[in-house]
């Protein structure tokens, strides 16, 4: 057995000295230091021995394994070294040339458009306001005018939690309450930028989460047409100088009289298109005066004090400034999407 240890060494080293490749060189381990090469024939061999030789032939066996495996690492990192060397000498580097540029990442569409939403209110004399994604269902539905078992409550499917009347807000007026609480009984203008839950089908249209803006006025003699020329305003700021406006009776609990404010579709400037259903209006937020009830509950006398409130969608301005058509676009983390903005 040491005999033809010695041999196969011999031979296995004088392979490894003409091998040149990377395949050639995987053979040659496979060959000689594989589950199925000669010398693990030989180890399987050694209960055969007599007694005594056993001991000297399982030393030389690993010593000729041993051997092997630091002759192929040499022989691996040789190779290396060479296929490096080739590739410097024949690849020309002119230093000259300017670094490549490192790719800088990017705000998300949707950031962009709630900054931009929040800088045209800050610049009308709004302040940032921010309030938890968590709330209670007390500051998110009854001091809103949504009492327990209020039909109104069906609109918004709610995200839950384990602990009783705690969920994830539906919408950011919950955050109404702790700014007027806060303020009171200063007059204020604020607005409430932030992510909300609905436990919903998610469609082309409806999302479980998107962010939204509030916004909220609360003083002495605010009038509903005070309302309407401020997102009249707004509009303006943020779509162009010539975008007209719309309002529309609508229904919300914490607000009354309530109404939906539409700009004319800035697509096709009223003719008609496929993003404004061929109406020529675009919906883009929901408004009122706060409800009496609400300012109460915000500390705010109602006998004294008016304040009227919109909220909007953030997605959804952006998707009708860049014509997108699907919502579900701004969550699903598609480079090709989100790349182009």
């Amino acid at each position: 057995m040491l005999e033809r240890l010695n041999q196969l060494e011999r031979e296995a080293r004088e392979a490894l000295r003409s091998v040149a490749g990377g395949d050639d060189l995987r053979d040659w381990h496979r060959r000689y230091l594989g589950r199925k090469s000669a010398l693990q024939d030989l180890l399987k061999g050694l209960g055969s021995l007599p007694r005594e030789e056993r001991p000297a032939a399982g030393q030389r066996v690993n010593a000729v394994k041993s051997g092997l495996e630091e002759a192929f690492a040499a022989r691996e990192e040789e190779l290396r070294r060479t296929r490096l060397e080739a590739g410097l000498r024949s690849e020309a580097l002119d230093v000259t040339l300017p670094g490549r540029p490192a790719r800088r990442g990017r705000l998300h569409v949707s950031t962009q458009v709630l900054r931009r939403i929040c800088h045209v209110w800050a610049e009308m004399g709004f302040q940032v306001y921010r309030s938890r994604d968590v709330e209670t269902d007390e500051l998110n539905f009854q001091l809103l005018n949504f009492p327990p078992h209020h039909p109104a409550r069906d609109m918004q499917d709610t995200f839950h939690t384990t602990r009783e009347d705690v969920l994830l807000r539906t919408h950011t007026s919950a955050g109404q309450i702790h700014a007027m609480r806060e303020h009171c009984p200063e007059p204020i203008r604020v607005v409430l930028p932030g992510m909300c839950y609905r436990y919903e089908q998610i469609t082309v249209r409806s999302e479980i989460q998107f962010n939204q803006v509030e916004g909220l006025a609360v003083g002495k003699g605010i009038r509903m047409s005070d309302l309407k020329g401020t997102l009249t305003d707004f509009a303006r700021r943020m779509f162009g100088p010539a975008t007209r406006t719309r309002f529309r009776c609508s229904y919300f609990p914490f607000t009354e009289p309530s109404a939906e404010m539409d700009i004319e579709c800035f697509l096709c400037g009223g003719d008609g298109c496929a993003i404004c259903k061929r109406v020529g209006w675009l919906e883009i937020l929901g408004c009122g005066m706060v409800h009496p009830t609400v300012l109460g509950n915000g500390g705010y006398d109602p006998a004294v004090y008016t304040g009227f409130a919109f909220g909007m969608g953030s997605e959804r301005v952006a998707m009708l400034r860049h014509g997108i058509e699907d919502i579900r676009s701004f969550w699903a983390n598609d480079l090709r999407f989100l790349e182009q903005f």
